[in-house]
């Protein structure tokens, strides 16, 4: 079952307004939180489900069947793992027609041990993500009644793989230090590009998977903040902002951490595309209650009452909702994994002068943001910013 347009903009669009409210260094993945979302307001009733409505950009009513084609779709993608788990407390029924589109062996059983229960999520986490995320992110009380859960492993080989070269920055938060520098050089000039956004420019590479997953690294003018570089990147995704591809930009400095020079060489050579970045590694651990109105949990919070009468008769308030996540970048491929989890209560050569050559040089040699994107579909599968080098 393919992705469709509709979802991809809404999970998109999702990513691009967290972008917009982090602050720094962080990895992140709508994609993980917007299936449980949508699986919520398909189940919810006033003003839970219109905000859980809002926060997934589609109508409740549509919103189960786009987050089941969405995990249907993610289960084909190659080198993704992914998974969602329901558990209840035994005093709680899900509602058959709102558990139907759940995975078969998807639903487990709360025993009322929160120690014995914690093992048993703690231990589907660390399964699920290959052991990348050691814990599920939510705590399971005595009081839990329901835990919804995504996990996401993605595991992708570069296409051709880095050089590992120290790179000391001359300028910068990172300037004067040894870093671990990846290089390496190729012909391809449109894997580079300049992006024009109202708050400034943005230099986006791509770096391209072995198996139709994208890491799309991004670096802004030095005043922009890491929302305005990362909103810029999912933009250029949907086709909301254009791309100055690196074959038709002009000589001279055209981009943050961007140059097109003429360099002498030996001997007749293709344009080249040099491209440096360093190797890291980001894990970030976020309380989505936090940020209740971007994911439309505000009204869900109350335990005053039930606000999920579609899901179960059980009255049910959302007590927690947390996600764990990685990126990691280095010279051979990039890993990234993400849990989410929803818990209800009650409630070069010398030179010579003979031949010239055109070289785009392209150094991420401090803070900058990525993208991990489903080539197909453009689908972004985690977002982040690397505000400390590995």
């Amino acid at each position: 079952m393919p992705i469709t347009g509709t979802t991809t903009r809404a999970v998109n669009g999702l990513t691009a307004r967290w972008a917009g409210m982090s602050p720094g260094g962080t990895v992140f993945s709508a994609a993980g939180v917007w299936p449980l979302l949508a699986l919520l307001a398909d189940g919810a009733q006033g003003a839970a489900r219109e905000e859980l409505a809002a926060a997934v950009g589609l109508p409740a009513g549509e919103s189960a069947a786009a987050a089941r084609e969405l995990l249907h779709a993610l289960a084909d993608v190659r080198g993704l793992d992914s998974a969602l788990g329901l558990w209840t407390a035994r005093t709680v029924e899900p509602r058959e027609e709102w558990a139907a589109g759940l995975p078969a062996d998807a639903h487990g059983v709360l025993s009322g041990d929160p120690d014995a229960d914690q093992r048993e999520l703690d231990t589907w986490a660390v399964k699920r993500t290959g052991g990348l995320i050691e814990r599920m992110p939510v705590e399971v009380r005595r009081d839990t009644q329901l835990v919804l859960a995504s996990a996401l492993a993605l595991r992708t080989t570069w296409l051709r793989p880095f050089e590992a070269r120290p790179v000391r920055p001359s300028a910068g938060p990172w300037q004067g230090r040894t870093l671990r520098g990846l290089h390496r050089r190729g012909v391809r000039l449109d894997r580079v590009g300049v992006a024009a956004v109202r708050s400034g420019r943005v230099t986006e590479a791509k770096v391209c998977g072995d198996d139709g997953v994208d890491v799309h690294l991004l670096l802004g003018d030095e005043h922009m903040t890491p929302g305005e570089v990362l909103e810029a990147g999912v933009a250029v995704l949907d086709g909301g902002c254009p791309v100055v591809k690196g074959a038709l930009l002009p000589y001279g400095p055209v981009g943050p951490g961007l140059r097109v020079e003429e360099r002498p060489c030996a001997g007749p050579q293709q344009p080249a595309l040099e491209l440096t970045t360093v190797a890291f590694e980001v894990r970030a651990h976020h309380d989505l209650l936090r940020l209740h109105g971007l994911f439309g949990l505000t009204a869900a919070r109350d335990a005053g009452q039930g606000h999920f009468p579609g899901i179960s008769a059980s009255p049910l308030a959302v007590g927690a909702a947390r996600q764990s996540a990685l990126g990691r970048f280095d010279a051979l491929g990039f890993d990234a994994a993400a849990v989410t989890a929803v818990a209800a209560a009650p409630g070069g050569a010398p030179p010579t002068p003979r031949y010239t050559s055109t070289v785009v040089t392209a150094a991420f040699d401090r803070p900058f943001g990525f993208l991990a994107v489903h080539r197909e579909t453009r689908l972004v599968l985690t977002a982040g910013w690397v505000a400390e080098p590995w």
